[in-house]
């Protein structure tokens, strides 16, 4: 499988893509409908965009840029047009999951993710440091399924998600099913929440006296060598002290139950749902 059919390539996560495929032994055929978005990759690449019909009829590979609402749409807009044996990469689990795709049964579906740079990393280089995001300067680790399709597809699919996503790390085969799991399950529902609760915490401090930058430094520090404590990556442990507050704030933030309600199978379809069928913003 050589040649790519890039949809959306013009836009935020297209660009991208298209930066990293470039140097890529791909020939990558990119297609944006927006004017916007064909200047954007004619001043950032030097690259014109082809036809779509063309590009999906000659495609190999179609590579799925675009929002995950559209996605279904989208994918029902082409299938008929692509050649028996082509490989559909998705982006996210949540339209996959959540039963948009159209039915092809000579076509795969392969969905891929970032896990994005971990925090604790040997990263040295201050642009890599910074490459909180991944795909560009930072190394990151991915997560790929085949929902769909021929075995001997896995390998040269893995191998575009890991062009797409480099540098990469560990290449993670899961399910759809697990997939969704991780996203938007264990990383928007639940690390998201926390995240931003912690971000609400720390201004309510500040709110009651303590100077902001202050608030800010010591919560970071803390959340530094807590998490290097619970994800075992530092071999220490918390204090008698720390152990008693958590315990005690536990059943004060926390209801009972909580993770068994978030990560059940329907609560995980309902999120999944709602991604897809989210109203576009602006």
């Amino acid at each position: 499988m050589t040649r790519i059919a890039l949809l959306g390539a013009g836009g935020k996560m297209g660009l991208r893509l298209a930066r990293n495929l470039a140097d890529e032994p791909y020939e990558v055929d990119h297609v944006e409908i927006s004017q916007a978005g064909r200047e954007r990759l004619a001043d950032a690449l030097g690259v014109t965009c082809a036809d779509p019909d063309e590009a999906l009829a000659r495609a190999d590979v179609v590579l799925m840029a675009v929002p995950d609402a559209a996605i279904g749409k989208i994918a029902r807009g082409f299938v008929d047009k692509i050649p028996g044996g082509c490989a559909v990469i998705m982006l996210d689990a949540a339209a996959p999951h959540a039963g948009e795709l159209p039915e092809r049964a000579d076509i795969t579906y392969f969905v891929t993710h970032p896990c994005h740079p971990p925090i604790f990393n040997e990263e040295t280089r201050m642009e890599a440091k910074t490459d909180y995001f991944g795909g560009e300067h930072a190394r990151q680790h991915i997560v790929c399924a085949l929902m769909q399709g021929p075995e001997e597809h896995y390998a040269p699919c893995e191998a575009i998600a890991r062009a797409i996503y480099k540098p990469v790390m560990r290449s993670h085969r899961v399910s759809v099913e697990q997939m969704a799991i991780l996203e938007p399950a264990l990383s928007e529902t639940v690390a998201a929440t926390l995240v931003t609760a912690l971000r609400e915490a720390t201004d309510e401090a500040a709110r009651r006296g303590v100077p902001h930058q202050a608030a800010m430094d010591f919560m970071l520090g803390h959340l530094n060598v807590e998490l290097a404590i619970l994800f075992e990556a530092f071999p220490g442990q918390f204090s008698d002290g720390a152990l008693l507050a958590i315990e005690n704030a536990k059943a004060e933030i926390f209801r009972d139950g909580w993770l068994d309600r978030v990560f059940a199978p329907e609560a995980v379809m309902r999120s999944v749902k709602g991604i897809c069928n989210a109203a576009p913003k602006g």
